[in-house]
């Protein structure tokens, strides 16, 4: 990051990278258990307790800004399908 200068830039930039840091930890968290459901589809392990947990993680993740309504539709459909077809 640059160098700030005045008062005023100096807190945006505090406050940039304090919502970086959270954004990236909220992404962080969502691929995470995206890839937790897509591994236990894979082994055919059953995914009955991680769906749910899944599906809720990504919808906070939309609620805080970090994914967008459309993003979140795409990531449940394709999980939801490779289920579906692994069932």
């Amino acid at each position: 990051m640059g160098k700030a200068s005045s008062l005023s830039t100096k807190k945006r930039l505090r406050q940039s990278k304090k919502r970086h840091m959270t954004n990236k930890a909220n992404r962080t968290r969502v691929k995470s258990q995206v890839k937790k459901v897509r591994i236990a589809a894979e082994s055919g392990a059953t995914t009955e307790k991680t769906l749910p947990a899944t599906y809720s993680i990504i919808d906070k993740a939309v609620h805080k800004g970090v994914l967008t309504r459309n993003a979140a539709a795409r990531h449940k459909s394709r999980i939801t399908k490779l289920i579906n077809s692994k069932v």
